[in-house]
């Protein structure tokens, strides 16, 4: 599992340097210009407490067999990538609630430990990670895509409907009303609160704003696509597969595969087991005048285990080991290892346009 950290974190850390920068020279006075390193360090401590926030998501999800890819960290915090998604919605709110309650228990655990301590830039340190990850906590509870509180609404959801393409529309949805509130709040400061808004605070809510309203358009779109999915199907999308032996002309295979309407080509050993699929391209892009000197197995790729399909496989598991293993063609198999036909990655982006 990788775990990377984009450029504009240090453009953040620095920005917390400078801000902090003037407390700690109050708290920890004397230091000079030693207050923007501290700075630093403080931003680095509240990031390594944002990574076990979304290793939390990543331990979660493997408990539950699901592959992790990688972990970013970003201006705004981190995001985990899992390969597919949740089973079921308990999968679901789990995988999610559990980086708020890591969030929370880091921020009690150094609220805690500054109550040991005697003041100055520990027990500042202390209580501003504190402060900061009870507010990650907080946040990130709010119920909209792409925070974890959208996906715990997700999950409830599904739970209740037995539908997760709605549920990810909920949810969504509710992800882009955050935004604009979340734009209308400085506007709103005065009257609320009291307290009239800085640029800071225009800027920091256009920032947030744009970042939720980005995260829930782009589940919205995933959610209209993935209601395609279930109509791909291994089974009916593969064509009907002719097997000839390595060593026959690409002519006679291609004779032998007319008669019978066959639309691909297995290569097989002498033993009579699968080799390799002719690559369509490859075939079309080969003059006539050669084939009858070119044996079948000069145009075919050979067999690797992700190029075989199970017969069954359809909607995102069909997409998903596709994608694994890109190719032109695949090999679909019966449950018992008997050829069912060649699977043609042109036909099944045909049927996905279509659905």
């Amino acid at each position: 599992m990788d775990v990377f950290i984009r450029a504009s974190w240090l453009l953040v850390a620095g920005l917390i340097a400078i801000l902090v920068a003037p407390r700690i020279d109050v708290v920890a006075p004397g230091l000079g210009g030693l207050v923007y390193v501290a700075g630093v360090g403080f931003a680095v401590l509240l990031y390594l407490s944002v990574l076990l926030h979304e290793v939390s998501h990543a331990l979660m999800a493997q408990a539950f067999g699901m592959r992790v890819t990688s972990m970013t960290l970003h201006f705004l915090g981190g995001v985990t990538e899992i390969e597919g998604e949740a089973e079921t919605p308990r999968r679901e709110f789990w995988i999610a609630f559990v980086g708020p309650v890591t969030s929370a228990a880091v921020g009690a655990v150094a609220w805690a430990a500054s109550l040991l301590t005697s003041g100055g830039l520990v027990e500042f340190t202390l209580e501003g990670l504190a402060a900061a990850n009870l507010a990650v906590a907080v946040l990130n509870l709010v119920p909209g895509l792409p925070l974890d509180g959208g996906k715990v609404l997700r999950a409830a959801v599904w739970a209740m409907s037995g539908r997760p393409h709605l549920a990810t529309q909920v949810a969504g949805w509710s992800g882009r009303g955050m935004a604009v509130l979340v734009v209308i709040y400085p506007f709103v400061m005065p009257k609320v609160f009291g307290v009239e808004a800085s640029y800071v605070d225009f800027v920091l809510a256009a920032v947030v704003a744009l970042f939720l309203w980005t995260g829930a358009s782009q589940a919205l779109v995933s959610a209209r696509l993935r209601q395609r999915l279930p109509g791909l199907q291994a089974r009916g999308l593969a064509r009907r597969a002719l097997a000839v032996s390595e060593d026959v002309p690409l002519a006679e295979a291609v004779r032998r595969a007319r008669e019978v309407d066959a639309g691909g080509l297995v290569v097989v050993g002498r033993g009579g087991e699968p080799v390799g699929i002719v690559n369509e391209q490859a075939l079309l892009a080969t003059p006539e005048d050669r084939r009858p000197w070119l044996n079948t197995v000069a145009v075919a790729r050979r067999l690797e285990p992700g190029l075989i399909l199970p017969v069954d496989l359809a909607g995102e598991a069909l997409v998903r080991a596709m994608q694994n293993t890109p190719s032109s063609e695949y090999l679909v198999v019966e449950t018992d290892g008997s050829v069912f036909g060649v699977l043609v990655t042109a036909d099944v982006d045909a049927a996905y346009a279509n659905a």
